[in-house]
């Protein structure tokens, strides 16, 4: 990140009178047209509000949902603009069309609708690109949770703004994300502890590959860990397993060494509903029709135990089914050890999706340095993978 320019970079009267177009990502969930969950605007919030003090005209930018290039009243963002005016206690003047046509853009903060609605936003069209391009002087992605993806109004957007002669810089968000994920990885602090957890393998190889190269211990929960425990030759039962991935989780397993820690109980269950009937068994002993759906306790002992001495913590992923209880205890239990820890002074960097669900779950999202808000992209970034929406912004001179 060092080697993009940032909006910090620039002081106020540089920005007066400007017009500036941000790639925020305010695609909140929505519930029966009504907002469900606002903490992408608040997140937000810090980039509008220095482009708006430094005396800046702010054209804002979205997707919402997947309307498939198909304008709809359910992906609209008309009610997302509504609530960041409240948020900011000012005026956002909202524009029915994703590029502006017709309109004259010249309130001093206005949103555009849906980027989704065109055709050409996900197939980063060149001509979409520069037509956004040409509403503005200055173009800030903030929209971290879009990173690892090439579309119109993020990477194609910033290369037509710098094709101009204009400049693409990362949001205070983008910039704050980019700076924790990158200090994790660069320059941790030892002992490093790497957790992983959720549905699948498949999604995150590259991720374990790239951990286990820096990682002193990389611990593993939620159903990924059945398929290392097939490829290690145990039942799983009718848990959801990859069964095409095992071969991979063998060969990871024979690279890791000791670092890879896998749980050695489990919380099972005939099914998975609320309040289901379940006991705790060894990893082990898991018979035919149980299915896995958390880490058993001696496990969580043992995750603490290691937690509670490391000095750089990376969490993606639940330990189990935790919006379902009593399947949550794992991943419950897992919040709080990295929340002590990070109380002690540790680094602690939660990746985004169902992680930062947990975190907030269990009442530790501030007590931790950093909560990413996107799941996708921080995975893209542990991979060591490149991310467009970064890779196209303006180098530093």
């Amino acid at each position: 990140m060092c080697d993009k320019k940032r909006l910090e970079d620039f002081d106020h009267g540089q920005l007066s009178g400007r017009t500036v177009l941000v790639r925020a990502d305010l695609n909140v969930p929505m519930q029966d047209g009504e907002i469900a969950d606002d903490h992408r605007l608040v997140a937000s919030l810090p980039t509008l509000n220095f482009l708006r003090e430094a005396g800046a005209r702010v054209i804002l930018l979205s997707h919402l949902g997947r309307p498939n290039a198909r304008p709809s009243r359910v992906y609209s963002l008309e009610p997302v603009a509504e609530r960041l005016a409240e948020l900011l206690s000012s005026d956002v003047e909202f524009v029915a069309d994703p590029i502006g046509r017709g309109q004259p853009l010249s309130a001093d903060l206005v949103m555009l609708e849906n980027t989704r609605f065109l055709s050409g936003e996900m197939d980063n069209a060149s001509d979409l690109a520069e037509s956004w391009a040409e509403l503005g002087e200055l173009f800030v992605n903030d929209a971290f949770g879009t990173a690892h993806r090439a579309h119109a109004s993020t990477a194609g957007l910033a290369d037509a703004m710098r094709a101009k002669g204009g400049e693409a810089v990362a949001g205070l968000l983008m910039a704050r994300e980019l700076h924790f994920l990158g200090r994790a990885m660069s320059e941790p602090k030892h002992p490093f502890v790497g957790i992983l957890g959720g549905a699948k393998i498949s999604g995150k190889i590259d991720v374990i590959s790239s951990l286990l190269q820096r990682v002193d211990r990389l611990l593993i929960g939620g159903a990924m860990a059945n398929t290392f425990f097939q490829a290690m030759g145990l039942s799983i039962g009718a848990s959801l397993v990859e069964d095409d991935r095992v071969p991979v989780a063998r060969d990871l397993l024979q690279k890791s060494g000791d670092k890879l820690l896998l749980p050695v109980d489990c919380i099972v269950a005939k099914e998975l509903r609320e309040g289901a009937p379940h006991r705790v068994v060894a990893s082990t002993a898991i018979r035919h029709d149980d299915m896995v759906l958390d880490i058993g306790p001696e496990t969580a002992t043992t995750f603490r135990n290691v937690i509670d001495s490391a000095q750089t913590i990376l969490w993606n992923g639940p330990m189990g089914v935790f919006e379902t209880p009593p399947f949550g205890v794992g991943t419950i239990d897992l919040a709080h050890s990295v929340a002590d820890v990070c109380d002690r002074g540790a680094l602690v960097v939660v990746g985004g999706g169902d992680s930062a669900m947990a975190a907030d779950l269990s009442g530790v999202t501030s007590q931790l340095t950093h909560v990413s808000s996107g799941g996708g992209a921080s995975l893209a970034f542990l991979a060591g993978k490149t991310l467009p929406g970064v890779h196209s912004l303006s180098d530093k001179e």
